[in-house]
C-alpha cells in the first residue's frame, strides 16, 4: 500500500463523537515517550501530522487522520507516565477504554513497545485486557536503529517467552525504526490485507 494522502480530520476527548464508523480503523497507542507519532508520521509520509514531543503524555485527545480517503488512522493518548494530575490522568483511561471498547469499526490496535526496553508489566498489562476482551492488536516494537540485531531477536524471544505463558498463541509483531522507514512497508500491506477482509464483509451484508 502507499498513502498517497493524509489528513487530520478531528480530535475530541468523547468517544461517541468520533467520525461516523463507515471505514475500517486502526489504533495506535503505547507508553508515553514510546515513538508513536514518529511511527505515524513515517508511516503516512507526512514529517509533522502527528506532534512529537520530548514531553511525555503530549497526545491527550482522540486524533483522527484519514488515510487515502479510505480508513482512518487513530492516534491514542499514551499510557503510563504523564507529567498530569492523576484525575486528569483517569480522565485519560476511562477515554481510552471506553473507545477500544465502542467503537465498532475498529479493526486493530497497534501496541507500540520500545525495543530496546525489558518487556514492562504495564504493557503486558494492557495487552492482557486487549486479549480478554477479544480486541485485535498487534505488537510493534519501536526505534530498532538504536540497538543491534541480536539485541532485537532477543527483546521479541522475551516477549513471545512472557506472552506464551498464559496465550496459546501470540499476536503479530513488527520491528520498526521511524528512521529507516524500517516496518514500514510489512504495516501498511497488513492494514492493506485487513482492509480488504473488512470490505469483504461489509459486502457480504449487504
Amino acid at each position: 500500500m502507499n498513502v498517497k494522502q493524509a489528513e487530520f480530520v478531528m480530535s475530541n476527548s468523547d468517544p461517541a463523537k468520533c467520525p461516523k464508523p463507515d471505514r475500517p480503523e486502526y489504533a495506535f497507542i503505547g507508553r508515553s515517550n514510546v515513538g508513536k507519532s514518529s511511527l505515524i508520521n513515517m508511516l503516512t509520509n507526512r514529517h509533522h501530522l502527528a506532534k512529537t514531543s520530548q514531553t511525555p503524555g503530549k497526545t491527550q485527545l482522540i486524533n483522527h487522520f484519514l488515510i487515502n480517503g479510505e480508513w482512518y488512522l487513530v492516534d491514542l493518548p499514551g499510557y503510563g507516565f504523564a507529567k498530569a494530575p492523576q484525575r486528569e490522568r483517569e480522565k485519560w483511561e476511562r477515554m481510552i477504554d471506553g473507545y477500544l471498547s465502542g467503537r465498532q469499526n475498529l479493526v486493530c490496535t497497534f501496541v507500540l513497545v520500545d525495543s530496546r526496553i525489558e518487556p514492562q508489566r504495564i504493557d503486558l498489562e494492557f495487552m492482557e485486557r486487549m486479549g480478554e476482551r477479544g480486541m485485535p492488536f498487534v505488537i510493534v516494537f519501536t526505534k530498532s536503529e538504536k540497538i543491534g540485531v541480536n539485541a532485537i531477536q532477543q527483546t521479541v524471544k522475551r516477549y513471545r517467552s512472557v506472552l506464551l505463558k498464559t496465550w496459546a498463541e501470540v499476536p503479530p509483531m513488527f520491528i520498526t525504526s521511524a528512521v529507516s522507514n524500517r516496518g514500514k512497508e510489512e504495516i501498511l500491506n497488513y492494514i492493506d490485507e485487513l482492509n480488504r477482509e473488512f470490505s469483504a464483509e461489509i459486502a457480504g451484508k449487504r
